[in-house]
């Protein structure tokens, strides 16, 4: 269903000026598989990537990656869909390497007793329709989530799927063989997925997922070589994370927010204070969220998933915030 020209304004106080929101268009982009979920978002080369997986349930043995492309962000196909022969593959995400590359992440879960139970992966592709074999990253059984490309380094936070459960962060200079540059990055309340930022001058954030006891998101920062780290807690619980940082230095953060409900929310990100603002939700509910974030042409873009419509679908929103003055 689209939701065309759709307009919701979402007014929040922030220091002594009010920030607004205005949603633009609200598009499903998607719904093929009986669920589709965990998105990303790129834009390379004058075409747009989304990808996700789908499967027949959240958690299925035929878990696949579906990439999707566009060159207006309107009219919408599959170029590859990307199967293992006995794993569940699941959270891809894409980026651009550093040569120009596309690549994708994404991890496999396995269901057979031999040990491994995920695997990390990574896929190579020059034009988005063929993509490598894929490539074993990181170490077994530890989930590298997300990668973010700083300085010609990939880096990526890597949680443990087993027992103790831990994050580590892992850094490549190709994407395809990791070091573990933090054996013990944060180590309480089951922390999982995260998302990294690398700002102007270097210093990295790190948004983090708990789902122990206590289970609110952690945010992270770090000066280079970003093996000391100091951690705030946000105080809300957070799920799917993901960071962008706007032209004008604000730092948006989008994923899953809780408390009232699930549903696939964007906020502000106060980085001194450690503090997370909502200042939109979408239309969303239910088993939601992931998105991807992009900024293009003075619009945001967002991929998410939701089920709030019935069946768990893909979504694209173009949203438009104010001058941040």
């Amino acid at each position: 269903m689209k939701h065309s020209l759709l307009l919701a304004f979402c007014w929040i106080l922030t220091g002594n000026c009010l920030k607004a929101a205005e949603i633009l268009e609200v598009r499903k982009i998607w719904d093929a598989a009986p669920h589709n979920a965990f998105t990303d978002l790129l834009r390379h080369d004058g075409t747009w990537y989304c990808v996700f997986r789908e499967g027949s349930k959240h958690v299925s043995a035929d878990g696949a990656l579906r990439v999707l492309v566009s060159k207006d962000g309107q009219k919408w196909e599959s170029s590859a869909l990307i199967r293992h022969p006995t794993a569940d593959l699941r959270d891809t995400k894409i980026t651009e390497t550093p040569d120009h590359r596309l690549m994708l992440n994404g991890a496999g879960a396995f269901a057979s007793a031999s040990g491994t139970k995920h695997q990390s992966f990574a896929w190579l592709s020059k034009d988005g329709k063929d993509w490598s074999e894929p490539i074993p990253v990181g170490e077994t059984n530890n989930w590298l989530w997300r990668v973010t490309w700083h300085e010609g380094k990939a880096y990526g936070v890597g949680y443990g799927t087993t027992q103790p459960s831990t994050t580590k962060l892992f850094v490549s200079r190709d994407g395809r063989s990791y070091e573990i540059l933090v054996p013990v990055l944060f180590g309480e309340g089951f922390p999982n997925e995260a998302s990294l930022l690398f700002q102007p001058d270097d210093t990295a954030l790190c948004l983090l997922r708990r789902d122990g006891t206590p289970g609110s998101g952690q945010l992270g920062m770090a000066k280079p070589p970003y093996t000391s780290w100091e951690w705030k807690d946000l105080g809300v619980k957070i799920g799917g994370p993901q960071l962008l940082r706007l032209p004008d230095g604000r730092i948006v953060a989008g994923g899953r927010l809780y408390d009232g409900g699930a549903r696939m929310s964007l906020c502000w990100l106060d980085s001194r204070a450690g503090k997370l603002e909502e200042f939109l939700k979408l239309p969303s509910g239910g088993d939601c969220s992931y998105p991807g974030l992009v900024w293009h042409e003075g619009v945001l873009w967002v991929s998410y998933y939701s089920s709030h419509e019935g069946k768990t679908s893909i979504y694209l929103a173009r949203v438009k915030l104010d001058s941040g003055k």
